[in-house]
């Protein structure tokens, strides 16, 4: 059953104020790609990098979040489907707290990355293409 009694509250901090303090924009770098193709790793190695500059980051890994977040998920289309719809939201809210998100997740179906894309203003959501073939995978 869905709530229907829910109402959003506006936050006494906003996005623009923490960009404004921390001197930096918050954004989702979204990496995408077959299983093994170093989503991952460049995700963390590009987190590694801002995090010397000073920039608030964080990185959401599919791995990860399926320990917890998405531990009820499978791999299914549809649980799928799902898995991203939350990190999705998921990286909406550290957006709206003023950090870079990168995200680490196969997300194969390109529906489910234009409704991740589509909850944030336009500019907000690099996609990140892990390109490399099933060898090397």
């Amino acid at each position: 059953m869905k709530s229907t009694n829910i109402v959003w509250h506006d936050l006494s901090v906003n996005r623009n104020s923490i960009s404004d303090k921390r001197g930096h924009k918050s954004a989702i770098l979204w990496f995408t790609g077959l299983s093994g193709s170093g989503k991952s790793t460049l995700a963390n190695a590009v987190n590694a990098a801002l995090f010397e500059y000073g920039f608030s980051t964080y990185v959401l890994d599919g791995d990860n979040i399926r320990h917890g977040l998405c531990k009820d998920l499978g791999f299914s289309d549809s649980d799928r489907e799902e898995n991203i719809r939350r990190i999705g939201e998921v990286a909406k809210l550290f957006l709206d707290a003023g950090i870079i998100v990168l995200t680490a997740f196969v997300s194969p179906f390109r529906t489910d990355r234009d409704k991740a894309r589509e909850l944030v203003d336009k500019g907000d959501f690099l996609e990140i293409y892990c390109s490399a073939d099933l060898t090397t995978c």
